[in-house]
């Protein structure tokens, strides 16, 4: 059977990309530091994946096992040396910290065998593989990356499933949303896998995924948690924040539009299909996590500074983006260790400086001055 190795056995990992390689007939090994995961994965060898839906599917997850990165070092370099496809769903932040050991395994592959494997970091976040081969690389001497030409491959790619809190945290099983999208920038003649599609060009795909769905699902969160709403469909149902959203994704759709040229009632279309997956009640995803970690959402690359940058320098409007950025500055749970920096950093300096610092704004720029009066209107 082929082998695949994916690093982050949560909720993305077992209940998407995962899933997907077991419907394509792979033995998938999680790679993760959850003991009780890992334990868990090992000993029932298989798991539910239940789609969010009036009348629920579910699908059996078969052939996987599990691998603890810290103790099992050994064995995670074993499975990389077998694997066809080596994927992640770990979060951004923690790709440098799996990096060195992904590269331990490629170089033991490249001296043993010629055959290729493929490297897919499945992240929300612009050119994630691009920036996992740049961890990898650096942890490599020259000659290893000299044997890995045209034996090792790294493809970028969009990921869009809707995965909210699981609340039978006993449970290996995952609910998700039956929408997903899997687009991977490769030649067409990769190993096949279910449900992932092959385009020659990213870029269109991934903005438009980030600046649709990641914005969206931000902006509904950060203003549904200052209105004290629980759930993302909940909040939808307040006009006042409906009108936010759609306004926000107007911006954002307007620079998607000018800059690849994307026919404007398909991107309409488009905006009103992920609209209405948010409002999806049997989802019943959390304002918080949503809107959780705001500093790495605040980033100059991430879904509510780039937009509004981009919509800046293209000459489009920004108004709503940054009314949504004052927003995000604004939220502020306890059991949210960014969210409580990120006030903690507001309290000690000023906004000027946390723009400055968190997302690469300087106080002369037109766009932080309207985040500032938007940040005031919304406090007052």
């Amino acid at each position: 059977m082929k082998q695949a190795v994916h690093f982050g056995a949560g909720n993305i990992g077992r209940g998407f990309i995962g899933a997907l390689f077991s419907q394509s007939n792979y033995h998938v090994t999680f790679v993760d530091i959850a003991e009780k995961v890992i334990n868990q994965l090992n000993a029932d060898k298989g798991y539910n994946v239940i789609t969010a839906a009036e009348h629920p599917e579910t699908l059996a997850v078969q052939n996987v096992s599990g691998l603890n990165n810290l103790t099992q070092e050994q064995a995670v370099i074993k499975a990389i040396k077998e694997a066809t496809y080596i994927t992640t769903a770990i979060g951004p932040n923690v790709l440098p910290r799996i990096a060195p050991l992904i590269a331990k395994g490629l170089a033991e592959r490249v001296k043993a065998s010629d055959e290729n494997v493929y490297i897919i970091a499945c992240e929300n976040q612009i050119s994630a593989t691009d920036l996992l081969k740049g961890y990898i690389f650096d942890a490599l001497d020259e000659e290893t990356k000299a044997h890995m030409i045209n034996k090792v491959f790294f493809f970028n790619s969009a990921v869009d499933r809707i995965v909210p809190i699981q609340h039978d945290q006993g449970s290996l099983d995952v609910l998700v949303e039956s929408y997903y999208e899997w687009v991977v920038e490769a030649p067409e003649d990769i190993p096949f896998v279910e449900g992932m599609t092959i385009v020659p060009d990213l870029a269109p795909f991934i903005e438009r995924k980030l600046f649709t769905v990641n914005t969206g699902h931000a902006v509904i969160a950060y203003f549904g948690y200052l209105k004290g709403k629980e759930t993302i469909d909940q909040t939808l149902r307040d006009s006042d924040i409906y009108e936010q959203v759609q306004q926000t994704l107007q911006e954002t759709g307007n620079y998607l539009i000018k800059r690849y040229d994307l026919d404007r009632e398909e991107h309409e279309a488009y905006i009103t299909k992920i609209i209405e997956r948010f409002k999806n009640p049997h989802l019943n995803d959390s304002v918080k996590r949503v809107g959780r970690a705001p500093i790495r959402k605040l980033g100059p690359q991430d879904r509510l500074i780039r937009p509004a940058l981009e919509a800046k320098k293209a000459g489009l409007s920004y108004t709503y983006l940054a009314k949504a950025i004052a927003a995000a500055l604004l939220f502020d749970p306890q059991e949210d260790k960014e969210a409580m920096k990120l006030q903690a950093n507001i309290h000690e300096y000023d906004i000027e400086y946390v723009l400055k610092e968190i997302s690469g704004l300087e106080a002369s720029n037109d766009l932080t001055k309207e985040i500032i009066a938007q940040y005031n209107a919304l406090k007052s």
